[in-house]
């Protein structure tokens, strides 16, 4: 029975190990011992605990009592049989609490196990102990009821952190069980997924997963990753681009070369991620673990103190007394305690996951609802990190925008420049060009359409004496903007702005994390120009431009010292110690790169706007948090006096089975209200919504 212990700590909320190498991801065990069958074993307890309680209810006098049926009901020996009943409840129902408490003593952590061990064997003992000297005044009802409802607290609770596994199930599903294996000679094998070590050529039908992380080779298709991204538009690649394995192919047969599987897949990572957020103990966690702590004595001492007070000092006699300190640990017993944070947790973990915002470290997470600075890094964040194309300028009436841009394209077509790629992926088609030639450090030239072309840079045209007094010109590369002019037959026809452009999710992200009260700062190695355009096109409080990676870290040390709280945004890559020094380290589209090692929130697609969505996720899990935490407690500081009988002057007494009704409701609404927690994705359409 040891797999009951010790559940309350939640050392094990990580449901389901990462996917056993079978292709599927067979379900492999936890911890030794399948959360599963923990669940299975609560629910049988409870529907059985459920059905003897019935009897027990019929059986007790007060009820009878409450329902006129005294003479009815009544027979001899009956109360032989309730005790009988009550006591199988007490072994079977009880049993995992019993076993709870005694590993709880073993280690030294008192806590909730303790809890409901001490009231429930109080009011066995006290009740076996009225029977035998032939009283009526037993607990035996109040003590079934309260079994049931523990039982059900906890398989409900359980299955909700199971819940959240549940994510990990859906996304170790996800890769196929086989491939299609492309030999040598060209002919095609199916093979195991989990036979693949990297390498190997595979074929991905249309419409196929994609079997493991890989390299397109040939091919070209759109592929949809929304499982992993919550990106619901497919993503188009080609030769040399990354897929990655459970993804699935659109409408274009690809030939593929594997490179991660199995534990390094990026599947894995992210099972890996998920399961070790679920799994690190939050503070807030520590903070509900220590009121348990706290009341575990509150209930102790208070029924010690009822008992001795009720018998010493009044004239109420030992059954009274006993009644009130029984129904003082009944009330204690905080299970809505128990379950105010590690149900927001999970809840979160799961809505999180889902939209591919993976939870690295939980301590981190819930700082992030203090953050007052985000710092972006500026490439590959705020920006796509490509050139495209931002003006298209017109000389003369010779040729339209569009085509000076395919003249244009057609020679930088075959130049493997980043200012080329721009160009070229802006043109509708690509026109054949003869005799192309670079221009060192100035360009390009080639035949096209029997015209010569020539892409050049405005240093080029200084020195062939063509005059550059365009006030367009001087207005874009004042914005850092990089302008290559176009010449055909030595004519200048044109120019062509580039920049890298702007995500378009960008200036909603900035404006919603304002609104959230966040200063929003981008650091970046660019130079100031193009820093300060960027910075004003989506309406950032500061820049901080011209910054050496190796100064990052340095940077986000210097924002903190003016007393931020700072979360620091980038690739992951040269950012790692940037991310580190900050105090929320978040990784920005991480793609196949998942294992970033240094950030405590791993964001899967590159969208700005996830990082407002995570932050609002954070103080949203932290309000449910402490909402749960303040009912769960403040219930308690009106109850445990109630139940001790301070308002019995005044009438006002709480029967244990009152005290365990008002647990229970206390219970199912910390759960409602963490079902509540929702992810706030302010996307009209974009994106799967939160589970």
């Amino acid at each position: 029975m040891d797999q009951m212990t010790g559940h309350h700590h939640h050392d094990h909320a990580a449901p389901g190990k990462a996917p056993a190498r079978s292709g599927h991801g067979g379900h492999a065990g936890h911890g030794g011992h399948d959360h599963g069958a923990m669940i299975a074993d609560y629910r049988r307890r409870f529907w059985v605990t459920a059905v003897l309680t019935v009897p027990i209810l019929l059986l007790a006098p007060m009820i009878q009592g409450w329902l006129g049926l005294e003479q009815a009901l009544d027979f001899a020996g009956d109360a032989y049989l309730l005790a009988a009943l009550s006591t199988a409840v007490y072994f079977y129902g009880g049993w995992p609490f019993l076993t709870g408490f005694w590993s709880e003593l073993r280690t030294n952590r008192t806590g909730m196990m303790t809890l409901i061990a001490v009231a429930i064997t109080a009011a066995y003992a006290y009740s076996m102990a009225m029977v035998i000297i032939g009283s009526e005044e037993t607990f035996f009802w109040e003590l079934a009821t309260l079994i049931a409802i523990m039982l059900l607290g906890h398989w409900i609770e359980m299955k909700s952190v199971m819940g959240a596994g549940k994510a990990l199930e859906k996304l170790a599903a996800l890769m196929p069980d086989t491939a299609h294996l492309v030999e040598a000679d060209g002919s095609i094998r199916d093979v195991s997924v989990s036979e693949l070590t990297g390498g190997e050529t595979l074929l991905v039908r249309p419409g196929e997963k994609v079997p493991a992380d890989a390299v397109i080779v040939k091919g070209e298709s759109a592929l949809n990753e929304a499982m992993l991204t919550g990106e619901s538009k497919p993503v188009s690649k080609g030769p040399d681009a990354q897929v990655i394995g459970g993804s699935i192919n659109g409408e274009g047969a690809l030939t593929v070369t594997v490179m991660h599987t199995g534990e390094d897949s990026f599947l894995s990572n992210v099972i890996k991620l998920v399961e070790d957020a679920q799994a690190s103990k939050s503070k807030t966690q520590d903070l509900a673990n220590t009121a348990a702590r706290w009341l575990t004595f509150i209930a102790l001492g208070g029924g010690l103190v009822t008992v001795l007070f009720w018998t010493l000092l009044t004239g109420q006699g030992f059954a009274f007394a006993m009644e009130r300190a029984v129904t003082v640990m009944v009330i204690a017993c905080p299970h809505a305690l128990g379950l105010a944070v590690p149900l927001v947790v999970a809840r979160s973990t799961a809505i999180a996951a889902g939209n591919g915002l993976l939870i690295r470290d939980r301590t981190a997470f819930e700082e992030a609802r203090n953050t007052q600075a985000i710092i972006f890094d500026k490439t590959g964040t705020l920006t796509k990190g490509e050139f495209g194309i931002t003006d298209t300028l017109v000389y003369g009436e010779a040729f339209t925008e569009a085509e000076i841009v395919a003249y244009a394209a057609a020679v930088e077509s075959r130049s493997e420049h980043p200012i080329a790629k721009g160009i070229a992926g802006a043109a509708a088609e690509i026109w054949e060009v003869d005799g192309f030639r670079a221009i060192p450090g100035k360009g390009a030239e080639g035949m096209v359409k029997r015209r010569a072309v020539k892409v050049v840079s405005p240093g080029y045209l200084r020195a062939n004496g063509f005059a550059l007094d365009d006030p367009r010109y001087e207005t874009l590369s004042g914005e850092g903007k990089t302008v290559v002019f176009v010449l055909v037959d030595d004519e200048l026809v044109g120019a062509i702005a580039l920049a890298d452009i702007i995500r378009p999710e960008s200036k909603k992200a900035i404006a919603d994390l304002q609104k959230l009260g966040i200063r929003c700062i981008m650091l970046t190695g660019d130079n100031r120009q193009v820093a300060e355009w960027v910075g004003r096109q989506i309406g950032l409080d500061e820049v901080i431009a011209e910054v050496l990676p190796q100064q990052k870290a340095e940077t986000v040390k210097q924002v903190q010292d003016r007393g931020l709280i700072v979360a620091m945004t980038g690739d992951g890559v040269n950012d790692a110690p940037a991310l580190a020094q900050a105090n929320v380290g978040i990784a920005v589209g991480a793609g196949t790169d998942v294992a970033i090692e240094t950030a405590d929130i791993v964001l899967v697609r590159s969208d700005p706007g996830d990082v407002a969505a995570i932050l609002g996720l954070a103080r949203a899990t932290y309000g449910k948090m402490i909402q749960n935490l303040a009912w769960a407690t403040g219930y308690n500081a009106f109850a445990i006096p109630a139940a001790a009988g301070v308002f019995f002057p005044w009438g006002l007494i709480l029967s244990p089975a009152v005290g365990a009704i008002f647990m229970s409701a206390s219970t199912v609404i910390c759960a409602v209200n963490a079902q509540l927690l929702k992810l706030d994705r302010q996307r009209a359409g974009d994106g799967p919504a939160a589970p």
